[in-house]
């Protein structure tokens, strides 16, 4: 494997900027982030990147700057369903059909705009993309996950951030659910996430055979009844020590996903 390939992670963000649509979005560390460094711009204002056609760049040399085998983390100081990026979308999954050595994943809280958002190629799915449908609390579980489930999406990942209340998601932890990932949220104005919250989520998903990931504590954590702040740096490395990961396995990727390296080249393949 090359020195490139042994992070197998790449960022995109082909467009900037998002409307808060739920409970969720209250302290959304995209308007946080653009409030720390000054954007002329208002953080609702959805605006193209200068990376947008990032995945088809070429070096001098001709090859991909994303090398092949990496994991995209896509649109992430955004939202890939936005209705303000729509005149954009089909571009994006053009180069994301193109470049089929990579992986695509992206998060959404508007998973109910999905079927109207795919492009006319679609069929069960693209093979390399993967989709994460956020829930926070109870109520956007029961609406957003039920859509998700009847929705043709080959690799699907359940993101229970930030959570804000015990939630109840397992009645839809069935086969075609990949992971579930939990955090709390960040920032000065958390809101609390209780330890008990995550390990109930936890539970659910052993009963169901579902990998589940701790993947941040967030700022206001409460465990054993007491309050703890915990720095920024420090979210995800505490949520680690914890260990109370399941059926996860390298580079924090479910165990279902089997690494295969072929003429120096590192394809990711999910097996459920």
């Amino acid at each position: 494997m090359t020195e490139e390939n042994k992070n197998i992670f790449a960022d995109w963000n082909p467009w900037h900027g998002c409307t808060k649509i739920s409970e969720g979005c209250k302290y959304c560390y995209v308007y946080r982030q653009d409030e720390m460094y000054g954007s002329m711009k208002a953080s609702s204002i959805c605006r193209k990147t200068a990376n947008f056609d990032l995945p088809i760049k070429r070096k001098r040399n001709g090859s991909y700057k994303i090398p092949s085998g990496k994991v995209i983390f896509t649109c992430f100081t955004s939202d890939f369903l936005l209705k303000d990026a729509d005149e954009w979308r089909n571009d994006c999954w053009k180069m994301i059909k193109e470049r089929k050595d990579c992986w695509f994943y992206f998060f959404t809280k508007r998973i109910d705009r999905l079927e109207k958002c795919l492009p006319s190629d679609w069929g069960e799915g693209y093979d390399n993309v993967l989709i994460g449908c956020t829930v926070e609390n109870q109520s956007r579980a029961d609406y957003r996950l039920p859509i998700f489930l009847s929705l043709p999406v080959k690799h699907k990942s359940i993101i229970v951030a930030p959570l804000l209340e015990r939630i109840d998601i397992s009645r839809f932890l069935d086969e075609s659910i990949e992971e579930v990932s939990v955090g709390g949220e960040s920032g000065y104005h958390a809101r609390p996430c209780n330890y008990d919250w995550i390990l109930d989520i936890r539970e659910q998903c052993i009963n169901k055979n579902v990998p589940f990931r701790f993947h941040q504590t967030g700022a206001n954590f409460i465990k054993d009844g007491k309050v703890y702040r915990v720095k920024r740096a420090l979210q995800r490395p505490q949520a680690r020590k914890a260990n109370i990961d399941f059926g996860i396995g390298k580079n924090y990727i479910p165990d279902t996903a089997e690494y295969n390296e072929e003429d120096d080249n590192m394809q990711l393949r999910f097996d459920i």
